[in-house]
């Protein structure tokens, strides 16, 4: 049967695309707003107001009525690297909205989340946007998104999709750049008409997967997925089973039924083939469960959930600058947060030390922890991290075995031999290699997941952001033997202080500078790499002593080679295990663990002499 009063899609959009804004604008169009109603950024922003509220769930879920059909929109996980997360998403809908901004075009981040809407053959509709920015080039755009598709293999009923031109600041959109309108009409008609229609059997037993898991205070864990088959009813008895898991059987009652309507769940008694449901009451639910009926327990296949392979220490920040830039600065701040991260993300694994100062984090791959980084850092936190290291496990006769990550690359075949030349170096073997036409290659590597450390952003930049890398955990091999890093040692700033060009411009005889003039910087701190593998301490506060009034001007033709300005992920593979990171919500500053120098010396002795 299929369902021709419901379709369900999901947005894939690279970040600050006008995916907000477009679900805004069409819950305003469909009558969800009032028109006077101020609206604030409200759906697909999982901002720091709406997790404190614990209504974290409408920035994944929201649906609009449109003609008397229901739309359900569903965020895809703003992380597209994690395929199992992304491919569960993805098989509750039956078609993607691609937003992509008419000035930037497709961005690598978006590339893996299409590839994989494309492998579930699912349609896909183009919305591009921002067509009334001044700078906007639509039409390049929409070739660059043929390519795209063409070079991720899409079907051809795929490449014919529907291109719809928007503008959601606006608040309209449009078949053709010469059409007229004045509202969303053309997008809602689009969707509609293109996106099919939700199928299943109705007269089956119940069948609905959990794909996400979401959680509220008041009411703990709330399990989101469709009904693929039957029906699910309020105070129906089911049994929870799990493909994966075969000891899984449990016996629940169904106690509260949502669906989804604008920003809001509703209680419904009951809900049939095709719906998007949020079910709450059963404590112990987790995503890949499938909910049954009793006499026809069938769970449904789902893509594993990934175990961590990669660890780091979160701690309290406790260096000079501690408490300036940031709203949540204590150990209690910190405990709170990442333990509520547990509710959301199944990959993540926090432990409390032997110090109330620091957590220890596992998770799925250095991306993964850094994504954590990065919005802990945005909602205005404090904290320090510690060098990423693997988690090992250790066979039967105590062999040292090491996390493998089969890799999956595409990219353009001049870029091919530069990636297997760079993962060899990680340890990485080449064990598939085929040309798949349009001038692109597809690489397949099995390598120990330390051997990924940092490793992204070189390949964006190795391949320039034309290729797509996707990782999956494979399994425990032995150990292949130690990766050549960093040979290289810190610049360590000598005193606090701000630096001045005078102090920087002989600093950066030694080596590569990571600061400019006027960054306040304090003793310890790291402010550039020295070529050697020694520690090096430099004075970049050193002013040059005036002699007369003539010299004061002498600073000026003194001549600075820029800075090397470090991203989370370069300074997470830059940090030795000496070192930390210091993370705030307006800096990233390395700095050593022991930042008196005395100390540090004294330290380094007691190592070589231990």
């Amino acid at each position: 049967m299929k369902r021709e009063d419901v379709r369900n899609i999901a947005i894939i959009a690279h970040v600050d695309h006008g995916k907000t804004t477009l679900v805004d604008e069409l819950l305003k169009q469909s009558g969800v707003f009032r028109s006077n109603q101020k609206i604030v950024e409200r759906v697909m922003d999982s901002n720091a107001l709406e997790r404190e509220r614990g209504i974290t769930i409408l920035s994944k879920n929201t649906a609009v009525s449109y003609n008397g059909i229901k739309i359900n929109i569903i965020d895809t996980p703003g992380h597209a690297d994690f395929g199992g997360e992304v491919e569960r998403v993805l098989k509750m809908v039956d078609g993607v909205i691609l937003v992509v901004d008419a000035f930037e075009g497709p961005m690598p981040q978006t590339k893996f989340v299409l590839k994989k809407a494309l492998e579930l053959s699912h349609p896909v509709i183009v919305c591009i946007n921002k067509i009334d920015r001044p700078e906007a080039r639509p039409a390049q755009v929409v070739d660059e998104v043929l390519e795209l598709l063409l070079e991720l293999d899409a079907s051809d009923e795929q490449l014919d999709c529907p291109f719809v031109f928007a503008s959601a600041k606006g608040g309209y959109a449009k078949l053709s750049l010469e059409d007229d309108s004045s509202d969303m009409t053309p997008l809602f008609d689009t969707i509609i008409n293109y996106i099919p229609a939700p199928e299943g059997d109705p007269d089956r037993g119940t069948q609905v997967l959990i794909s996400t898991i979401d959680y509220n205070e008041y009411v703990g864990r709330i399990g989101i997925g469709k009904v693929d088959n039957g029906t699910i009813r309020v105070n129906q008895d089911v049994v929870i089973v799990n493909a994966h898991n075969p000891d899984t059987f449990d016996r629940v009652k169904i106690s509260k039924l949502y669906e989804f309507d604008g920003l809001k769940k509703v209680e419904v008694d009951q809900a049939t083939v095709g719906s998007i449901v949020a079910i709450s009451g059963i404590p112990d639910i987790h995503i890949g469960d499938t909910i049954c009926s009793v006499d026809a327990p069938s769970p449904i296949p789902f893509q594993k959930i990934s175990e961590p392979t990669i660890a780091m220490y979160f701690n309290v920040n406790d260096s000079p600058f501690a408490g300036t830039e940031g709203k949540y600065v204590t150990s209690r701040h910190l405990r709170e947060r990442l333990y509520r991260e547990l509710y959301t993300d199944v990959s993540l694994r926090v432990e409390d030390t032997d110090t109330t100062e620091s957590f220890k984090v596992s998770g799925r791959g250095e991306l993964h922890l850094s994504i954590l980084i990065e919005t802990m850092r945005r909602e205005g936190y404090e904290f320090s991290v510690s060098k990423p290291e693997v988690i090992y496990k250790y066979d039967e006769n105590g062999r040292k075995l090491e996390p493998m990550e089969h890799v999956i690359i595409d990219v353009p075949d001049e870029y091919a031999g530069m990636v297997i030349e760079k993962l060899g170096q990680r340890k990485g073997e080449l064990i598939n290699m085929h040309n798949g036409g349009n001038g692109h290659t597809r690489l397949e590597f099995s390598i120990p997941s330390r051997g990924l450390i940092g490793y992204r952003s070189e390949f964006m930049t190795d391949t320039k952001g034309t290729g797509i890398i996707n990782t999956i955990f494979d399994k425990y091999s032995p150990y292949k033997g130690d990766i050549q890093y960093r040979r290289s040692g810190s610049l360590i700033a000598y005193e606090t202080g701000e630096s001045v060009t005078y102090g920087l411009y002989n600093a950066q005889e030694r080596g590569t500078l990571f600061i400019g003039p006027g960054v306040k910087v304090y003793a310890g701190m790291v402010v550039g790499q020295n070529p050697k593998a020694d520690d090096i301490e430099v004075n970049v506060c050193k002013r040059k002593q005036l002699t007369n009034t003539r010299a004061a001007g002498a600073d000026d033709a003194l001549k600075l080679i820029p800075p090397k300005i470090l991203s989370l992920e370069q300074a997470l593979e830059f940090i030795e295990t000496d070192e930390l990171l210091e993370v705030t919500p307006k800096s990233l500053r390395i700095r050593k663990k022991i930042l008196d120098s005395t100390l540090r010396m004294r330290e380094r002795r007691n190592r070589q002499n231990g």
